[in-house]
């Protein structure tokens, strides 16, 4: 049944709220939010000066539904929800895989400075958040030359007997080993944070009076430290001479659109404190039907990026928008007035300019590498008899599985993702394989494709397009197995075996499918580089995830487990052997010969720690 616009459009309210599109076949075409329903919806069918884009997009119309919200503000957060939820065809979408990182200042005795990612808490300090991890990085190492705030972490902290080599070179102060009072490391994190918040004239002010000080008492060794906080100090604000704004407290969000056709970046740099901490650049999913107005892209991004992130003072944007409606709801969502620039002036124009470059170089730079992907993506899709509908390679999806154990310990499996024609790092997980034989590949995959594709055979998820596996013919018939018993389509599973010397580009590319012979494409083929990418990066995430847990299992204080060992019996030993490692390591005698520790408890001790009875207590057993 065709549309009736005008009798839709006749029982509409004049609330605010969010529409939505369906095309016959019930498809969401079009998530929208509005401040008055009735206007905003009647506004596509009275216009006939409409974009291609949603020209087409209306024709497609067979369905209508509206949901009234309290305000704007409430429907901005409906509105987002539902584009994750139905996935509109024609609405601009930001997809990020990636948190911001936060620079954190823990809550202990000596608080430690620290690069992190993830929620936050109330106890701790954290700043940001930062546009990248190099952005962290570079703070905490100005927080290091400046401030000498520690950075190790809690178990190196208080196990140490000596200083470290950071703070042999100046950049921490040793509160470790006593060399830094509590209430003079308080005074220095408080500086820092005062640095942090954008108050370093305040912060030079009193350094230079610290400085003065020492000098009237002739302590000549403390003036030239803090000269040297000053000099340092002083050097970063200089080059940071182009962010000043006057105001010490501005935080600010600077985004520039950059579009050609459908090909669209979104650059936005952050400035906190005064203080410019980088760009971020992001890649929309832009409907390939016309092209989308830089307002428009604008509006998706500020709607999409401050539904969970906090929103600055101020957005300074090239995008020509309505900034009445769009503070309204900026201000209501972060519970105090943000403003909206459009045509900035002075150092905040420098600021857009600069934002502008980065978002044209970085799309030059994306198209460029696009491009390249896309080519090597087709010319996988032939080799491997792959018919895509309607030549929408982004829907190419493809799984590569590995498996990473060290002898058997911390056995895990990962699985990549490659979709929209790049790594889909959100997509990625992690399997910790248990209940096998130590080292036994063959049943770590069989359990990996298992947990995977189950779900798959009872229709809650769909099968990728490809499912690449590290390895040759017998992990491939592994995955055939798995994939016969849940009645899985085996023909999208493709090994790589590695070649002569585990060289890139002498892999075989091994099929499911016995009367399909191997394929050897050699080292210039641009489908095998793509393979091998993926391969690589499979691996890669499966060996950092299998070190970090067994890192946790032996870093784990197994000390506090044993028998006969206190507190200080056991700092003894750390103080002694360093760690865990080197304790396991060391002999019999080596134990016996720390004070407080006898020939039987030094025998106990090395029994627990490699899982045997020593041949002392066998013969004292015997006898």
């Amino acid at each position: 049944m065709a549309f009736d616009a005008k009798e839709t459009l006749k029982n509409l309210p004049s609330l605010p709220g969010v529409y939505r599109y369906f095309d016959a076949e019930d498809r969401c075409l079009y998530v929208g939010k509005a401040r008055d329903l009735k206007r905003r919806v009647s506004s596509y069918f009275q216009k006939n000066d409409l974009s291609p884009r949603i020209a087409i997009m209306v024709s497609q119309i067979a369905r209508l539904e509206t949901t009234v919200t309290r305000s704007e503000a409430e429907a901005l957060l409906l509105e987002n929800n539902l584009i994750k939820t139905l996935a509109p065809k024609y609405n601009i979408l930001f997809r990020d895989d990636k948190s911001y990182p936060y620079l954190k200042i823990s809550h202990e005795a000596f608080p430690r400075v620290a690069y992190y990612r993830g929620g936050v808490d109330k106890k701790s300090r954290f700043y940001g958040p930062y546009p990248n991890a190099q952005s962290v990085k570079e703070a905490i190492n100005l927080l290091q030359r400046v401030f000498r705030l520690r950075t190790c972490e809690a178990s190196v902290f208080k196990n140490r007997s000596r200083v470290c080599l950071l703070a042999q070179i100046g950049r921490c102060s040793g509160p470790c080993v006593g060399n830094i009072s509590r209430e003079d490391y308080a005074a220095d994190v408080r500086r820092a944070e005062d640095f942090l918040d954008g108050k370093s004239e305040e912060l030079l002010a009193e350094l230079q009076a610290r400085m003065l000080a020492h000098s009237e008492k002739l302590e000549f060794e403390e003036a030239a430290a803090v000269r040297d906080r000053i000099a340092a100090l002083s050097n970063i604000l200089h080059r940071q001479t182009v962010e000043a704004t006057g105001a010490v407290d501005i935080d600010a969000d600077i985004i520039a659109v950059q579009a050609r056709a459908t090909d669209v970046c979104v650059n936005l740099a952050m400035v906190r404190g005064s203080r410019h901490l980088g760009d971020r650049a992001y890649f929309p999913a832009v409907p390939k039907d016309g092209e989308s107005s830089v307002a428009e892209i604008f509006e998706a991004f500020v709607s999409q990026h401050y539904e969970t992130l906090p929103v600055p003072t101020l957005i300074i944007t090239d995008a020509d928008v309505q900034k009445e409606p769009l503070e309204a709801l900026l201000s209501e969502i972060a519970g105090r007035r943000v403003t909206v620039v459009h045509q900035p002036t002075g150092v905040r124009r420098e600021w857009l300019t600069m934002c502008q470059t980065n978002a044209k170089i970085a799309l030059d730079r994306h198209l460029a590498q696009e491009g390249s992907q896309l080519s090597r993506l087709k010319a996988l899709c032939d080799v491997l008899d792959i018919t895509v509908p309607d030549d929408d390679w982004m829907k190419v999806r493809m799984e590569c599985f590995d498996i990473s154990h060290t002898a058997g310990e911390a056995t895990q499996a990962s699985c990549v993702v490659y979709e929209g024609a790049g790594m889909a790092h959100n997509l990625y997980r992690r399997f910790n394989i248990t209940g096998i034989e130590p080292g036994d590949d063959y049943a770590a995959m069989r359990q990996v494709i298992e947990r995977r594709y189950l779900p798959v055979s009872r229709g809650e998820a769909t099968l990728p397009t490809v499912v690449l596996i590290d390895g040759g013919r017998g992990q491939v018939a592994m995955a055939k197995g798995v994939f016969d018993e849940l009645g899985l389509d085996t023909s999208v599973i493709v090994g790589v075996a590695k070649g002569e010397g585990r060289k890139v580009g002498l892999e075989t590319l091994i099929f499911a499918d016995p009367e399909r012979e191997p394929l050897v494409l050699g080292p210039q083929s641009p489908a095998l580089m793509l393979v091998a990418e993926i391969r690589d990066e499979a691996h890669r995430f499966a060996i950092t995830g299998m070190r970090a847990k067994r890192a946790k299992t032996r870093n784990t204080s197994r000390l506090e487990d044993l028998e006969g060992i206190g507190p200080k019996r056991r700092q003894k030993l750390l103080t002694r052997f360093g760690g865990m490692r080197a304790l396991k390591n060391a002999s019999l005698e080596d134990i016996a010969k720390i004070e407080g520790i006898s020939q039987t408890l030094a025998e106990r001790i090395y029994a627990q720690l490699h899982g045997q009875i020593p041949q002392t207590l066998v013969e004292n057993k015997n006898e």
